[in-house]
């Protein structure tokens, strides 16, 4: 039976920390642990947050310092020049490049350098010119809901097909956006709402601890899984903390091959590995002591055991009061 690959999108997003030579480090994590996509993070700090913006709350608690959102990720952009070479080094590792722009510049430039699929962020699917600007690429596109409505996301989705995107090109994510997000917040059933209402592909944007929630996402019909992850929990900066470590990935990777081989047809079936069991595991009817030629067959001179080569067991109702045909010593299969 072919099995449907989950798409699995390695975030690597600013854990880079704005240092290049990391940043190619962690391509090579995401090759090693077998992801089909890594991706990153393009903005102009100036052109996505005024002065006055603040950090997330859980950016400051796990950066536990006290700046503006602009200082701050003035420090994680990389170049569109680093850009250029961080895709020329994927193609050479042969990984998917993928990357979120913040901001409708950065969107002219990774469409001007053949992006083949784009990723809208969480904030910016109420950002009217934004979304239009991408509709207008006719691209491929995953759209994150985090924070959204129902209505919300319709709105965006609107947008994007009215500006060019088609339907089919379209896939969204469940998302919950606090970083790391509470199990209690998961609402991971929604994913089956979502693919109800919207009749796309959707995954998960997982932000929570540990690999649970994307492994139970799959089973739940996901069918792209993006996670974050960082060189090591250690090091500074907003996204770390609600990150998996390199062998973490690997895991990760290695767990939801596993869950979508297990997820098989939705009919029950018997499978061939499990036929051969059959005559060894079920029951027939056999001789619970001596019974002779004409006698007839009760509860209390037969019983159930294996080899199922006989008389099922599930015929007993049937075999009951019937006469025997010859002389069966104990434990003889009944025939």
């Amino acid at each position: 039976m072919k099995v449907k690959k989950v798409k699995i999108i390695a975030e690597a997003g600013v854990n880079h920390n704005g240092n290049f030579k990391k940043a190619i480090k962690m391509i090579d994590v995401a090759k090693k642990a077998r992801v089909d996509v890594i991706k990153f993070q393009i903005f102009n700090a100036s052109d996505v947050v005024t002065d006055t913006g603040k950090m997330a709350g859980y950016a400051l608690k796990n950066m536990k310092i006290k700046k503006s959102q602009l200082d701050i990720i003035k420090k994680y952009q990389l170049s569109h020049k680093q850009h250029l070479k961080i895709m020329k080094y994927c193609k050479k590792k042969m990984i998917d490049y993928m990357c979120s722009a913040f901001d409708n510049n950065s969107l002219k430039f990774l469409n001007k350098n053949r992006l083949k699929e784009f990723k809208i962020p969480s904030g910016e699917i109420t950002n009217y010119p934004y979304l239009e600007l991408l509709g207008g690429f006719k691209k491929k596109i995953i759209l994150s809901t985090g924070m959204s409505t129902i209505k919300e996301i319709k709105k965006a989705i609107s947008i994007l097909i009215s500006s060019g995107c088609k339907k089919k090109d379209l896939s969204i994510l469940h998302c919950n956006t606090d970083y790391p997000t509470n199990p209690s917040d998961l609402n991971l059933l929604s994913i089956k709402k979502l693919k109800k209402v919207f009749n796309l592909k959707v995954g998960l944007s997982d932000h929570s601890l540990g690999v649970e929630a994307s492994v139970a996402a799959v089973a739940l019909g996901a069918t792209i899984i993006e996670k974050h992850f960082t060189l090591s929990r250690n090091l500074n900066g907003p996204d770390h903390a609600a990150s998996l470590e390199p062998n973490e990935l690997e895991l990760l990777v290695q767990s939801i091959r596993n869950v979508e081989k297990g997820l098989g047809k939705k009919d029950k079936i018997v499978t061939k590995s499990e036929k051969k069991n059959i005559k060894i595991v079920r029951k027939s009817i056999v001789a619970k002591e001596k019974i002779l030629k004409g006698e007839k067959f009760t509860v209390k001179n037969l019983t159930t055991k294996r080899p199922g080569h006989g008389i099922s067991a599930i015929h007993w109702k049937k075999i009951l009061g019937r006469k025997a045909n010859k002389n069966y010593n104990y434990n003889d299969l009944i025939k």
